[in-house]
This record gives C-alpha cells, structure tokens and sequence, in this order.
C-alpha cells in the first residue's frame, strides 16, 4: 500500500485532530496521504474529490461513524478498496475499531495482516415512463416510504417477475445483510449474518398483520410499482439520499455489480458487536 484516502466526518474537531495524527504517521512511512478539498487546509495532505479517493487509494480510513462509511461505500467501484472504520464515539456496526485501536490496526494492515469482508451491495433503479430517470447502489437499504401525511401507500411488488402482493403499508424495506441491522430490524426483521447471500423485504406498518418480513435469494430481482396516486412517496437511499416518487414508478433492486471490503478487527467478532450495540445478556 503506497496510497491512503483518509475521509473526515465533517463537523468533528476529534475527527480533524486524528486525521492530522494519520497523516503524520503515514508521512513517517513515505506513504502518500489523500484527503477531501474540504478537509485538506485543516489536515494538510493531498486533496482530492471523494470518488478520486475511491479510484487512487489504495486503502481508505474513515474517521466516523456508520454513516461516513456509508456515504463512501456508495461510491464504491469494481477495484472494492479496503475500509477500515474508525468509530469516534461508541462501536459501529460498520466501523471495525476504536481511536486507540487506529495505530496499531494501521501496523497490522502495513504488515499484511488483516482480514477483509466482502460485503454485499444492491443496485437501485427508478424507472418512470420506460426510463430509467435514477440509479444508485447502497451497502445498507433502499426504503420506500411514505411523506408527511399519515396515509397508508400502495406497493406493487413482483419478485423475478411474479407477483408477490400489494404491500399496504407505511413503506417498505428491501435490505442487505449489513443493513439487517439497520431500518429493518426496527421494523422486525431478522439479523442476518453479514456473509450470507439474501435481501430481506421488511414492510413497515403493513395494515395486513400477517405481511411479515420475508428473506430471498441474492439474485432475487426486486421489483416495486406505486400505487398511491396524489400521495408524498419518497424512495431512500442508506438513510442519506433521498428521490421522490409519482404515481405508477418502478423501483428495481437486485444484488449490485460491485461489494465493499471492510476491513475486520482481530479484537471482537461479530457477534461481540451484536452483544455491544443491542445490549444481549443484560437485564
């Protein structure tokens, strides 16, 4: 590794402050350091978009949370650069090490010794009048959901081109297994173990109780019609990106061309973060 993209959640003297640290440990390794214009003043290193970071990286540190590393994820490309997470606050689900872990995880990933998981993205297209007028892809959940007004929406949805039902609800989920533990599982879907290859549809409110949370295939393809003429529908993108929909889109979600590579801790498992953030064994 020659160069590291270092991304700064804005807004976080802690997070400039460390970034400083980085770039300073990494000029003393002859390692060449690129940060976003915003941050470069404050940093001082290389500056560049955050899709350039994407494409001249050759590793990305993110000083944040879960949501800096989702906004990253989603710029994500076929070369699938390692992240590494660093959370300044409480552990994330996405953000692999604490502050004082950064240093010697950074020695760890110099020396070659460190693991990588490959984590499953979906690809979002909106399509309206036979054009496709939006295209994303999310590491968490695309959320069809409805506006201010609290009026049950109509979604037609079909899976690999059968029909599934109307789901009459407040919204509807489809996720990825990193984001089983994001919206959907508030909305009382599964937890679902990063590496397995499924989405889950998770209905929000459905006015039918029995529409309960179904998990397919990674190569399901998704599809979602709405239904609800002369009502406020927003489609959601990672809980950050946000589209508005009319009346007879389509919404199609498949399993995307490109994944994300995390980088992991050799200090706790998955299931030690499960135990950390949902707060299992406590009474």
């Amino acid at each position: 590794m020659r160069t590291v993209g270092v991304v700064v959640k804005r807004g976080r003297a802690q997070a400039v402050e460390l970034a400083r640290e980085l770039v300073a440990w990494l000029n003393r390794r002859n390692l060449t350091s690129i940060v976003e214009a915003e941050d470069a003043t404050l940093i001082g290193a290389q500056h560049a978009s955050k899709t350039d970071i994407i494409n001249r990286a050759d590793l990305i540190v993110v000083l944040g949370g879960d949501g800096t590393l989702l906004s990253v994820a989603r710029l994500m490309n076929a070369r699938a650069v390692p992240i590494l997470g660093v959370n300044l606050g409480g552990l994330g689900f996405l953000t692999a090490v604490t502050t004082d872990e950064l240093m010697p995880m950074m020695e760890r990933i110099l020396a070659g010794t460190f693991e990588v998981e490959e984590r499953m993205m979906l690809d979002v297209a909106l399509r309206r009048s036979d054009a496709i007028v939006a295209q994303r892809q999310v590491l968490n959940e695309a959320v069809i959901t409805k506006g201010a007004l609290a009026r049950i929406i109509d979604l037609d949805t079909s899976v690999n081109g059968e029909e599934v039902c109307v789901y009459k609800a407040d919204g509807l989920i489809v996720t990825t297994p990193t984001g089983s533990t994001a919206y959907s599982l508030s909305a009382g879907g599964p937890i679902v173990f990063p590496s397995v290859g499924v989405m889950v549809l998770s209905p929000i409110c459905p006015h039918t109780l029995t529409n309960r949370p179904m998990v397919l295939p990674d190569g399901a393809v998704v599809r979602i019609k709405v239904r609800s003429p002369d009502e406020d529908v927003v489609l959601t993108l990672d809980g950050q990106e946000g589209v508005k929909l009319q009346s007879e889109d389509l919404v199609d979600i498949r399993k995307g061309a490109n994944s994300v590579a995390l980088i992991r801790s050799a200090a706790r498992t998955y299931f030690d973060v499960l135990r950390s953030k949902l707060r299992w064994g406590e009474r």
